[in-house]
């Protein structure tokens, strides 16, 4: 392919002569498609991930206590043992962790862990002691504390993190720099040449903008902020332009309708099948979803909505319903996750234009743990990639990284297959839902790009469109799944410019 080395952009058909040319690459036969795009991500909460405690391989609650211990022991200077990625679901454990057990690995400092989804987190006492947790406290709106009888068992989920968060010291800028620069690395490795960034805080805007006016910036970055607030603050009168060579933009606003199905958090519209007693929660209430949403659209920043359980979808399709009254034009409502929907919601999807921003890997990670929650019947609504298209939704895919694994070989895999890295379960969990090859890297690459109203400048191979492109060894339309999966990356381009090659 031949590029215009000044402009970054492919060239249109008549321009393409060798005397219009700054320079040609010649890649020697090599397999060149277009640069992943990733819906749905966390930046900084990948690259911190990679650089703490990751115990997201761990198989039980053994081997995670192992990985603790060993690393408090590799790390004697940190004051805080931090990391996460942990899943009891993984660990056959049938229950929560507690802080008595991990004492076991560290009694003597703080120690702070993430479940694998980011809406519960592990302490042990220590951790306790210092944020002056006890048996009176009691958790915020949307939020839990696994008790043990009257006691804190250790386990807090979604706004009930806060109680332990508040206590945790706050990274320094160098260290925010450092996580920032591991996470780009390691997108860049997968092929991933722009990215949404889902939940950007003030704190990680300003690290953005360091990078950026470093020179350092090479992912494309999408940005949605954390609430309304912290949006408005960065974007003033509304979504800032792109900055620093089409590689930084705040698009919208990212709001929370519930948490996540693994720790319960998840709103459903019935008790869960396996804690009958408990059917999660809503974050907001309908009017407080509403008024966030119109505070945000009239700015005209791009809303996004974490929904998983059936309830909280419906309650942001109810709430986009109203708002389309009021707000019109190309809106681009998206909905993030979509993973619980009533099937009478579903058709509700295509009425505004409504973006499904689904993840593939969710699938096929959750789907034991999904069966156990919600029973075969609440299955009919889940996962459900092909009734979207069919209904005509806009389909945007991602990873939900670092909750699962950027890399988009895997999630094309699933997508298509609807089976897991083992080729589990044969024939596919489910798989009237899977979409098609070519339907499914759609969403991964335009898909993304026009979530993030970016369709005109990335996500294809076409003149006018910025010259993002990877180079891959097979090609991925031929390659069988598994083969698929084991796809390297080779070099990753962005705008034209080598970002990435493989040592």
């Amino acid at each position: 392919m031949s590029l215009d080395g000044k402009v970054t952009r492919l060239l249109s058909a008549k321009d393409k002569r060798p005397d219009k040319l700054d320079w040609r690459a010649d890649m020697k036969g090599r397999v060149l498609i277009p640069g992943f795009v990733d819906a749905h991500g966390h930046i900084m909460d990948l690259g911190f991930r990679a650089l703490e405690l990751d115990l997201s391989a761990a198989k039980s609650l053994d081997e995670a206590l192992a990985r603790i211990a060993a690393y408090a022991a590799a790390n004697p200077d940190k004051k805080w043992i931090m990391g996460g990625g942990w899943n009891q679901e993984a660990w056959g454990l049938g229950r929560f962790p507690t802080a008595a057990e991990l004492d076991r690995a560290v009694p003597d400092r703080p120690v702070w862990l993430q479940r694998a989804d980011g809406h519960a987190a592990w302490a042990n006492s220590e951790a306790m002691r210092i944020a002056g947790v006890t048996a009176k406290s009691v958790a915020p709106a949307g939020g839990r504390i696994e008790k043990a009888g009257a006691q804190p068992s250790g386990v807090f989920v979604d706004s009930a993190m806060n109680l332990v968060q508040a206590a945790v010291p706050k990274p320094l800028a160098k260290d925010r720099n450092a996580a920032f620069l591991k996470a780009q690395l390691m997108l860049l490795e997968d092929g991933i040449t722009a990215t949404a960034d889902m939940g950007t805080t003030l704190d990680d805007w300003m690290t953005y903008r360091r990078i950026g006016d470093l020179g350092n910036l090479r992912v494309r970055i999408m940005s949605y902020g954390a609430g309304v607030d912290t949006t408005v603050t960065i974007g003033g009168t509304g979504p800032t332009p792109w900055l620093y060579g089409d590689k930084l933009k705040l698009v919208g606003v990212k709001l929370y309708s519930d948490g996540a199905l693994g720790s319960r958090g998840a709103w459903l519209k019935a008790p869960y099948s396996d804690a009958p007693g408990q059917s999660g929660a809503g974050f907001m209430s309908d009017d407080v979803i509403r008024n966030l949403m119109s505070r945000a659209s009239m700015d005209k920043y791009q809303v996004a909505v974490h929904a998983i359980g059936d309830k909280a979808n419906a309650q942001a399709l109810d709430a986009i319903d109203e708002m389309s009254g009021t707000y019109k034009g190309d809106r681009r409502w998206r909905i993030e996750h979509a993973q619980i929907v009533d099937p009478a919601d579903l058709p509700r999807f295509s009425k505004h234009g409504t973006i499904a921003s689904m993840q593939p890997t969710h699938a096929t990670s959750d789907r034991t743990m999904a069966e156990a929650r919600l029973g075969p019947v609440r299955l009919t609504g889940a996962y459900a990639w092909a009734t979207m298209l069919k209904n005509g939704v806009p389909l945007a895919f991602g990873s939900d990284y670092p909750v699962e694994d950027p890399n988009p070989f895997a999630g094309w895999a699933a997508a298509f297959t609807r089976m897991d890295a083992a080729g589990q379960p044969f024939g596919g969990w489910r798989p009237e839902e899977a979409v098609t090859r070519e339907q499914a890297w759609a969403a991964f690459t335009t898909g993304g790009a026009y979530a993030g109203f970016a369709e005109n400048q990335f996500g294809r191979l076409a003149p006018g469109q910025l010259a993002d492109f990877i180079i891959v060894d097979r090609d991925p339309t031929l390659a069988s799944p598994s083969d698929l999966r084991a796809t390297k990356v080779e070099e990753t381009w962005i705008g034209g410019q080598k970002a990435w090659v493989r040592k």
